[in-house]
């Protein structure tokens, strides 16, 4: 894209084969993309978002996570669901306390990388 926010687009009509041979050999499995597409629509929540990052802080509980947030336990609870199905969250219980934390560190790296490309200027 161009200062103005024009697209530059090719005006040649050459079919570079050897990129799109190289290209095609290295491009994951259709059900991959898939998959990591459907988790980019997960993160494409603000409220998920925010739980994650709470969670990088420290694990805590449904109810602490409604509180910071000021929202119901049950609203939180749905997001926790879809967070875990995710495999972007886990849980531990102790006693009748259930405590989410972050999956592993991969999911710190998504949101590093992430922050990072929007700090870009």
């Amino acid at each position: 894209m161009d200062k103005a926010g024009n697209f530059e687009n090719c005006s040649c009509t050459i079919i570079h084969k050897d990129i799109i041979k190289k290209v095609s050999r290295l491009m994951p499995e259709e059900e991959k993309l898939y998959e990591l597409s459907e988790l980019f629509k997960i993160l494409g929540d603000t409220t998920r978002v925010k739980i994650i990052w709470a969670l990088f802080e420290s694990e805590m509980c449904v109810c602490d996570i409604s509180a910071l947030f000021n929202m119901t336990q049950s609203a939180i609870s749905h997001q926790l669901r879809t967070l875990k199905q995710a495999r972007l969250v886990k849980f531990r219980r102790e006693g009748k306390v259930v405590y989410y934390s972050l999956d592993d560190e991969h999911v710190k790296l998504l949101f590093d990388c992430g922050l990072i490309h929007i700090k870009e200027k």
